[in-house]
This record gives structure tokens, C-alpha cells and sequence, in this order.
């Protein structure tokens, strides 16, 4: 094969396919290539450029994975035609049994709880899964990075108590990236009863990578063939019983989104617990003579640790020192005594190594995973290119065109924010009037007073103010569930991953800052999916710029008020500054403190799925009880105590004198109307929270606000919601005495200072705006930074932002006056 002509990956024309040779790099890229099925003798083929030529998308193993141009040659090639078959270097897919093995001891009297790990690569059905068999609703999406931390759910089966723990989906369970980790310390340090090892049956040869190393791991494992539907209607066939026994566990066909077969999955894992499976069996994969030979000459240095192996089984422990797992060395360091014997055993084994490869030993093993594999697959699957390919490639060749990608992105992002607008005015309209009439009817049956007041102006002015966005709020999540349901986020990444590289941000970041339009929180912990530590921290500072979902009630609020003819259009314009700030911000942090900050960008285009009504809706249905659950606790508590501030103290010598002049007038008249107008107008300025107001109104003048708009920014740090909420208690007092002026946007049109000049205007307005949308997340969004990088951190970002926002909305408003 030495003879045949080379040539990087990077330099094959698309549409052709070509066998891979080597992996040129070095650590983690390295592998991390490797592991998504670049290993020799594997047959690859290129598809398409991205929009702005960079990254490349490749099929390998019936899967879509993108790289880079710059990862791309660092991959030899050689052509499939100059081949034959005895020249395609792979393992072969030997196993041995070793039923002497150390493996767990699992004879102890059954307990009537199992617990059970689902481990899975992203977008395999996981998550699906877990939702069909514990009843509950967790995000689901056909993207990476969906679940970053483990989510548990408790039923029953066959008298038994199931705890099922949803972990991150992740490729291996090496040490590249957070989720990897936590995955690999939750099975060795929290025990569970069993793996439900559940596998995408449409690319079983990238899928049962992990797989190879839960064998490793020598845990007790039943697997679940997901997605069995997509391969029976390709017409391909899976021979289960022979795959079965060749892996040594149970294999079950399932099709999570409709629960079908997730019986029988439990069933195995009863049959597991009980000793009672006949299919179970534990297996070895062989690495060849070599490093068969070298763990051989290891092990009686760890086995002499026996307690160890409860944790960790000694092969496991081996096959990693061997890897130079830096996790599993310090693991080794501080669990054995004699560790130096051991540590000069494994250098001499990795130098007898390297001798008999030409290959670095993680490669090595890497390439003998996939050789048994493929050794398995061989005897089992028969595939074939299905009608759904077809259409797949199709859509693609559309969706993510060099000249068509990038605008239909655009395209896409303009009409959910039109949506937004123009469909949620229905409902929002009918909302507004029931509101208006608990109001009148609050009014008609109690009598004036504290109480009335209370309800009227403070729980329902403040929560009312708020709960007619739900509509407007629902439309957006029902967007974001289609872009993230049909496979489209994996594809916007792909699209934007040279502008992304540029400007300091990873591919990757696109899909945690996209979601970030919905909530800062789970964007933040999606970083997690991001191997680089200083990309997740340049991502998580870019993230507060994207506009979530909390800030959307202020700015329809603001744009219907004083922007309704171009509503759509002015809410896409927001989140555009949004982003810009956002890239601004990468960019910034690149130049200073993330000087020569480069990550290769490996990421699996999983295929376009039709998203199911019942996942669209349970999304919908989970941010509504989130969103009116925020309103009966965070926001009716803010109210209540907003109120309060705004209507104590409730007496003075100057209200006496007004309640005096009112009290001697007709109740209908003009001059009735403008006294009590003038009493609120008093009342609030003379309250604590208009003491407040006045003390911070110096900071916020120069932008264009009043006391009262600064008092309502400062109530948004604890949620941004709150705004709107503190906007209706300190202004709907502030306007005729119609039934119009019940409403919030036409209160904000009329209220006046009293030399007559308008509060707000456009100008005021879109500072305001741009304020809100630049300025510090809620305390949520704060803790989870701090959690997920440091305080220092989670500091700078509450400071960075909120200097940002107060430099752009002062730059704005002084410029537009002077310009008018």
C-alpha cells in the first residue's frame, strides 16, 4: 500500500469517495477524528462545501460529519479504485470470552430498585426514550448538546422499582469534553445496576464505538436499536440474534418516539437483575498480539489491588494507562501505593508498542474498536441506500447551498420573528380584554381601599402586564422546537462555522448561543458540549447578548407602542444587534485574553427527521408552565412588593390638600379626572420607590429615562419580565380616564412629564430597548455562568454587559437628538 499515490481528504472533489490511509495531528484531535470513524481502510466520501466554503461535509459510515479545511488536511487518502482488498488495513473483529474475568460480582441478594444508565451517542433517541418509559418531558432535540446533565425518572416494571437516569449523549467516554467525562464518572463512581446502551440502528458502525468501550468497562449492558422503523424501511436487514451473541448482551429493536418495544427493553433488564438472561456473556475485543501481549505483563501489577476492581475492571484500567488517559493516571496515582512499578511497566509497554505501529497506541486501539465492529457488522447487517437518503440529500443540497445556505438561515430567522408578531396579536388581543375585565369586575364588587388597590393596581397591573405575552412567547419556542426537532440547528452550525471561526467563537457555539434565544440557562450548561475550556468561556460572555425569551415581553411591549408598522421587522433587527454584540464580544476576547484559542470543528449532521406534533407540543406546553409558573411566583411576589414600595407612605399634607380639592368636585368632571391623576402622579413620586427611583434617575437620564423606567430596569436583574410587570404598577395610573387607558402601550403613549414633553418616545424607546436587550442576565443566567466557569467570570460578565448597554443606549439617544 506504501506504493499507491496519497493525497490529502481536503483535496478530493466533491461527489467522490476515497478510502482513509491516515490521521496526521496530533492528541486530542487526533483521536477525537478517529473516534467519529476516520480510521484506516474506511471508506469516505465527500459531499459538499458550506456556504462559505468552510467546513467540508463527509458521509462516513452511513453518517454525515463535518471538519474543518485546515482538519481536513491533516487526513491522507488514497483513491478506492488503486485498492484491493487485502491493502484495506483493519483489525479484525476478534473477541475472547473470559468468563474468569474480574468482572462485578452481581450474586448478592436482589434488591427491588434498579437503577439504570441510559448511555447513548446524541441524537440517537435517548432522551425519547426516557420520556416514553418514565412519563416525564424532557427537552428532546436532533442536535448535540441537548442533554447536559443527568435527568432521573422512577416507574415500575414486573414489581420492580426503576430509577432511569437520562446522562448526556456523548461519542466516547474518553476525556475530550465535560459531558465525556461526567458519563464516564457517573458508571464507575455512582454504580448504577445496568447500562441501557441505546445505539442509532441507521449508523450502527459509529454508534457501537461507545459501545466497545462499555465492553471495556465489563458493565452489564442491554442494548436498544433504536430508530428500527428507519432501517426497515431503507429495506436493509439486521440479523439481531447473531449480532447477540458476537457482543455478548441483549439486543432489543425499539422506536422510542412511539414506545414500541421499551417493554421488552425492561423485561431483559429484569431478566438481567434476577441472574435469570441467557444472552448475557462477558467478552474481551482483541487488540492484536502486541498489546495483548503488553497488558498481560500489567496486570499483575494492578490486580494485586483487588478492591480496585469494583470500581474500575483492571482490563479497563490497562487499555486507558495504555492510552495515557491523564484522568485514569491520576486515578492510579492516588489509588495504588506502588504506583512507580506500575508507571515504568506502562512506559516500556507503550515503547514495545510503538515499535510493532506505526501509530500512536490510542489510534491503535481506536482503529481495533472499529475493526471488531466492522467484523460484526459484516456478519450481521445487510444495508442498503434508502428512499429517505435520497430525500435527505435533497433538502440538503437546498438548505445548506454555497450561494442559497446563508439567506435561507436568514430567511428563516426573519419569518419566526414575524410569526411572533403578526400571529400571537390574535390571542394576545383576547387576552388583554379578559385581563380588562377581571379589572372591572375587581373594581364593581370591591370597595375603594388598600385592598383594591392591591389587586387592581399591583397583582393584576403586574402580572396581567406580563401574561399576555404567553402567546407571542409560545409561537417563538414553537419555532426554535422545529429548527432543533428537524436536524436544521446541526445544519445553521455548519453554515456559520468559518463566520464563527473567524470572529473567535467555535462551529459549536452557534447551537448553545441559537438556543439562547429561549433561555440563557440551558444555553450556558449546552457549552458543555464544547471540548476547548476557552472556547465554553468565550461562548457563555457571547450568550447574555442573545436576546432569551424573558426580554421579549419589553421589547412587543415597546415596539408595539411606538414601531407598529414594522413590528416584525424591528424585533429581527433587535436580535441582530444581539448578535453582533455577541460576535463583538468573541472577537474582543480572542484579541485580548484568548490570544492564538483554535479547536478543531469535528461535529455529526445528523439527518433531517419530520418532528412528531407531540414533541412540538410538550415543548410549547413545558415553557408555558415554566413561564406561568414564573408568573404566581417571581413576578406576583415582585409585584405585590413593588406595589407596595410605590403605594406607601399613603399619606401626606400635599395628597390631604389634593383629597380635599377633589372631594368638592363632580366625580364625571374634567377637572375630577385631572386632580386624581395628579394625586397618583404625587403619591408615587413621594413613595419609597419613588425615593429610590430618584436616587439612581442621574445614572439613567443621559440615556432618556425617567425614575420610573430606571426602577423598572433595576427590578428586571432579578427576571427580565419583571420590567414590564413594574412598567404597568408605575404607569397605568398615568392617563385618561377611558377604558383605553387600562392598557399599558396606550398609557406609555400619553404619559407626559409636567412641562407637557412625552416620557417616551421612539428615540426613548429604542434606547430602552437597546438596554434591556445588552444589559446584565437575570440572577439565573448569573449563578449558571458562575457554576459553569467561575465567579470571576460570572462577574465580569454582569459588569461587561451592563457598561456595554449604558455606552450604546447613551450613544444612541444623544446622537438621535442631536440628528432630529
Amino acid at each position: 500500500m506504501e506504493s499507491k499515490e496519497k493525497k490529502l481528504l481536503l483535496d478530493v472533489e466533491q461527489g467522490k469517495e476515497c478510502i482513509v490511509y491516515s490521521v496526521k495531528g496530533q492528541g486530542g484531535f487526533r483521536h477525537r477524528v478517529m473516534e467519529m470513524g476516520f480510521v484506516r481502510g474506511e471508506r469516505v466520501k465527500v459531499i459538499k462545501n458550506a456556504p462559505f466554503h468552510d467546513p467540508i461535509e463527509f458521509k462516513i459510515m452511513q453518517s454525515h460529519v463535518s471538519l474543518r479545511r485546515t482538519e481536513a488536511a491533516h487526513i491522507e487518502v488514497v483513491d478506492v479504485e488503486s485498492l484491493t482488498d487485502d491493502e484495506k488495513y483493519a483489525f479484525q473483529g476478534t473477541i475472547s470470552e473470559d468468563a474468569s474475568s474480574n468482572s462485578k460480582s452481581y450474586t448478592d441478594s436482589l434488591d427491588k430498585t434498579i437503577t439504570v444508565a441510559l448511555v447513548g451517542n446524541p441524537n440517537c433517541g435517548k432522551t425519547s426514550l426516557f420520556n416514553h418509559a418514565t412519563g416525564l418531558h424532557e427537552h428532546v432535540g436532533n442536535y448535540s448538546g441537548v442533554t447536559v446533565s443527568s435527568k432521573t425518572g422512577t416507574f415500575y416494571h414486573k414489581g420492580y422499582t426503576i430509577n432511569l437516569v437520562d446522562l448526556p449523549g456523548t461519542y466516547s467516554i474518553t476525556e475530550y469534553s465535560p459531558e465525556e467525562l461526567y458519563v464516564r464518572e457517573y458508571i464507575t463512581e455512582q454504580h448504577p445496576d445496568m447500562i441501557l446502551n441505546v445505539v442509532d440502528t441507521g449508523n450502527l458502525a459509529r454508534n457501537m464505538f461507545l459501545t466497545t468501550q462499555l465492553i471495556d468497562m465489563n458493565v452489564r449492558m442491554v442494548m436498544a436499536l433504536n430508530m428500527y422503523d428507519v432501517l426497515e424501511r431503507t429495506g436493509s436487514k439486521l440479523d439481531i440474534d447473531q449480532l447477540e451473541k458476537i457482543i455478548g448482551f441483549p439486543c432489543v429493536p425499539t422506536i422510542a418516539k412511539t414506545g414500541e418495544g421499551i417493554t421488552h427493553v425492561l423485561d431483559h433488564i429484569v431478566n438481567i437483575h434476577e441472574e435469570k438472561e441467557t444472552l448475557l456473556k462477558h467478552i474481551h475485543i482483541n487488540y492484536g498480539t502486541s498489546i495483548e501481549k503488553e497488558i498481560e505483563k500489567i496486570k499483575p501489577l494492578i490486580a494485586s489491588h483487588n478492591e480496585i476492581a469494583v470500581d474500575y475492571p483492571f482490563r479497563y484500567i490497562i487499555l486507558k494507562l495504555l492510552e495515557g488517559d491523564k484522568h485514569t493516571e491520576e486515578f492510579v496515582k492516588k489509588s495504588f501505593p506502588d504506583y512507580e512499578p506500575i508507571r515504568k511497566q506502562v512506559e516500556e509497554s507503550r515503547e514495545a508498542i510503538a515499535m510493532t505501529y506505526d501509530e500512536d497506541i490510542a489510534s491503535v486501539i481506536t482503529n481495533a474498536k472499529y475493526g471488531f465492529i466492522r467484523g460484526a457488522l459484516n456478519e450481521t447487517l445487510e444495508w442498503k441506500e434508502g428512499v429517505q437518503n435520497d430525500l435527505e440529500y435533497k433538502a440538503d443540497r437546498i438548505l445548506t447551498h454555497k450561494w442559497l445556505g446563508f439567506p435561507f438561515l436568514l430567511l428563516f430567522l426573519f419569518l419566526m420573528f414575524e410569526a411572533t408578531f403578526q400571529l400571537g396579536a390574535y390571542p394576545q388581543g383576547w387576552i388583554e380584554s379578559l385581563v380588562s375585565l377581571i379589572c372591572d369586575g375587581v373594581k364593581s364588587v370591591m370597595p375603594e381601599g388598600m385592598l383594591a388597590d392591591l389587586i387592581v393596581d399591583g397583582i393584576i397591573a403586574g402580572v396581567g402586564g406580563v401574561i399576555v405575552f404567553l402567546p407571542n412567547i409560545l409561537i417563538l419556542f414553537f419555532f426554535i422546537a422545529i429548527l432543533e426537532d428537524t436536524g436544521y440547528m446541526a445544519r445553521a452550525a455548519f453554515i456559520m462555522d468559518r463566520v464563527m471561526h473567524k470572529v473567535g467563537l467555535h462551529g459549536k457555539s452557534f447551537i448553545p448561543m441559537l438556543s439562547g434565544f429561549g433561555c440563557a440557562v440551558p444555553a450556558i450548561m449546552a457549552t458543555r458540549t464544547l471540548e476547548n475550556p476557552k472556547d465554553r468561556i468565550i461562548t457563555m460572555m457571547a450568550i447574555p447578548f442573545m436576546s432569551c425569551s424573558a426580554r421579549l415581553p419589553v421589547y412587543l411591549l415597546l415596539v408595539s407602542a411606538f414601531f407598529s408598522e414594522k413590528q416584525g421587522l424591528m424585533l429581527f433587527l433587535i436580535y441582530l444587534i444581539g448578535i453582533f454584540f455577541a460576535i463583538l464580544t468573541a472577537l474582543l476576547l480572542k484579541k485580548t485574553k484568548f490570544k492564538n484559542n483554535s479547536e478543531e470543528f469535528v461535529m455529526e449532521l445528523p439527518p433531517y427527521r419530520i418532528p412528531t406534533w407531540r414533541s412540538v407540543l410538550i415543548h410549547m406546553w413545558d415553557k408555558a408552565v415554566q413561564y406561568l409558573k414564573k408568573m404566581g411566583t417571581v413576578i406576583l411576589l415582585a409585584s405585590i412588593i413593588l406595589w407596595a414600595l410605590n403605594y406607601f407612605p399613603s399619606a401626606s399634607p400635599e395628597l390631604d390638600e389634593i383629597d380635599a380639592k377633589i372631594a368638592q368636585v363632580d366625580e364625571g368632571s374634567d377637572e375630577y379626572a385631572e386632580l386624581t391623576l395628579l394625586r397618583s402622579s404625587v403619591q408615587s413620586e413621594n413613595s419609597y420607590i419613588g425615593s429610590i427611583g430618584k436616587f439612581i434617575a442621574p445614572v439613567f437620564k443621559p440615556l432618556g429615562f425617567d425614575w420610573k423606567t430606571s426602577v423598572s430596569i433595576l427590578t428586571g436583574l432579578a427576571a427580565k419580565e419583571i420590567v414590564v410587570s413594574s412598567m404597568g404598577i408605575l404607569y397605568q395610573a398615568d392617563g385618561e380616564a377611558d377604558e383605553e387607558s387600562e392598557k399599558l402601550v396606550t398609557a406609555l403613549q400619553n404619559v407626559q412629564y409636567q412641562d407637557g414633553t412625552h416620557v417616551f418616545t421612539p428615540v426613548v424607546a429604542f434606547s430602552l430597548i437597546l438596554f434591556i436587550l445588552l444589559c446584565s442576565p437575570c440572577i439565573a443566567a448569573v449563578t449558571a455562568l458562575a457554576k459553569e466557569s467561575t465567579a470571576k467570570w460570572a462577574a465580569f460578565a454582569v459588569c461587561y454587559t451592563t457598561l456595554v448597554a449604558w455606552i450604546v443606549s447613551f450613544a444612541f439617544y444623544q446622537i438621535a437628538n442631536l440628528i432630529s
